[in-house]
């Protein structure tokens, strides 16, 4: 039997173990679909009728229509003038809310583990190679109606490792949910960090200043590597030996790999944007607890910032001066403004809370719905595909019983390519929506500067 089943079926009871049977018999049946771009092209056009819209890229659509097909936004408008496909499927969401799927730039879901101890900067390490898609995090940020997450490696090295972009289909693996180029290539950023976590015995730098001249080496060496492969060119007999560290530097610098930074006093932020300056490269400000200080040099940098909006900020040090008004300070800078889970710090059925904290503290509820969806795509260059409800993106979208911002609101379903990947009603989705025993109990988090806590309790 696949361990899924038993990671997946938390309260096993007198009827449950025939149900698990069925699902695994079933599952190579139900999966391949699912997994299947070209079975997902065949899917009937499905058209949800009568909800209020919120399409992030434009003003709310109340009673509106939502045409998807082949896993495609086919068609948004109000239901008065948007025609439905004949052999479409009509859903009645009349008093229902549906919004883009949420994006969550800064996550751990998975139980991945990035760089070790043998070094402060590794950016040679994949996050992708430490995932378990089988971890039921997976399953509970679907039940917070969260579609795409960017997961991090932890923030206890300068550079922790490479990120991974993930779409939340259904898996059996994680190729099955990484976003891909057109030329196949994962997509993937660059985690740094400064501050305090890094600071530690050697190798480790101990101040802030060796933490900043660390970096500036370690690129220095990465733009020497580029330079000897541009004058190699074709002939193998110049081309330096290979390097994966250097390769992910040199994609830095090149711009086709973005810089995910974690940062929280004002002085490390103000650090991040002089490297930034120095090296060229595009970089996303990650927690940025006291960007509220230094808005007008992040705006005039045109760097964005990705926030976390916690209501117990306790815990660090540096984590002192948050704001919950940062998301405000910034919109009214200027600075694109995203907000994110950091999961575990914020469990992601929480997301939506969180933008609504931000808008008690004065960030306008236009900016928080956006900071939850299409500005996060835009800092993983996904918007494109994904963010708003617009014409030809993927039908990632969540339905909602009321406002996003409400406490009362639940998550009732939520749909990945046009394909139903949580929905409330069916009773082991709701055991990960509502918690109880086994809704997480396989899950563990690595912490910023210690072991995993599974080794650590060991």
């Amino acid at each position: 039997m696949p361990p899924v089943a038993i990671r997946f079926e938390p309260h096993p009871g007198p009827a449950r173990p025939a149900l698990i049977m069925t699902r695994l018999m079933l599952a190579p049946l139900i999966m391949l679909p699912l997994l299947s771009g070209e079975a997902a092209a065949q899917d009937p056009p499905r058209a949800f009728i009568g909800a209020t819209l919120l399409p992030i890229s434009g003003p709310p659509i109340a009673a509106g229509v939502l045409v998807v097909g082949g896993g495609r936004i086919l068609a948004i408008g109000p239901q008065a003038s948007t025609a439905v496909p004949e052999a479409a499927e009509r859903i009645d969401l009349r008093g229902r809310v549906v919004m883009p799927g949420l994006v969550d730039t800064h996550s751990h879901v998975g139980g991945g583990c990035g760089a070790d101890s043998s070094s402060p900067i590794q950016a040679d390490v994949r996050i992708l190679d430490s995932i378990n898609v089988r971890d039921s995090g997976f399953r509970k940020a679907r039940a917070g109606g969260l579609t795409t997450l960017n997961i991090m490696p932890g923030s206890g090295h300068l550079a922790g490792g490479q990120t991974v972009y993930v779409k939340l289909r259904q898996a059996d693996t994680i190729d099955d949910i990484v976003y891909r180029d057109a030329a196949g290539n994962m997509l993937s950023g660059l985690k740094m960090a400064n501050g305090t976590n890094s600071q530690r015995n050697p190798p480790f730098p101990g101040t802030r200043s060796k933490s900043a001249a660390l970096v500036r080496q370690k690129f220095i060496k990465a733009g020497e590597y580029r330079d000897k492969l541009r004058i190699a060119a074709d002939d193998p007999e110049k081309r330096p030996d290979r390097d994966l560290e250097m390769e992910s530097l040199v994609e830095v610098l090149d711009g086709t790999r973005v810089v995910h930074h974690h940062v929280h006093r004002a002085d490390d932020i103000l650090t991040v944007l002089r490297l930034r300056e120095e090296f060229g490269f595009e970089v996303v400000l990650h927690h940025a607890s006291e960007a509220w200080k230094v808005a007008d040099e992040i705006a005039r940098a045109g760097v964005p910032c990705s926030v976390i909006v916690v209501d117990s900020p306790g815990g660090k040090l540096e984590m002192m001066d948050f704001s919950l008004a940062t998301g405000a300070v910034l919109e009214r800078a200027g600075v694109a403004c995203a907000i994110h889970t950091d999961d575990p710090v914020t469990d992601s059925r929480l997301f939506l809370r969180t933008a609504a904290l931000a808008v008690r503290a004065g960030m306008s509820r236009a900016k928080a719905l956006e900071a939850v969806t299409l500005a996060g795509a835009r800092m993983l260059r996904l918007q494109d595909r994904i963010g708003s409800l617009d014409v030809g993106k993927d039908a990632d979208l969540v339905v909602l019983s009321g406002d996003p911002f409400s406490v009362q609101t639940k998550v009732l379903q939520t749909f990945v390519e046009g394909r139903k990947v949580f929905d409330r009603e069916d009773p082991e989705d709701r055991l990960f929506a509502v918690g109880g025993y086994g809704g997480s109990r396989d899950q563990f988090a690595e912490a910023c500067c210690t072991a995993p806590a599974a080794e650590a309790s060991r």
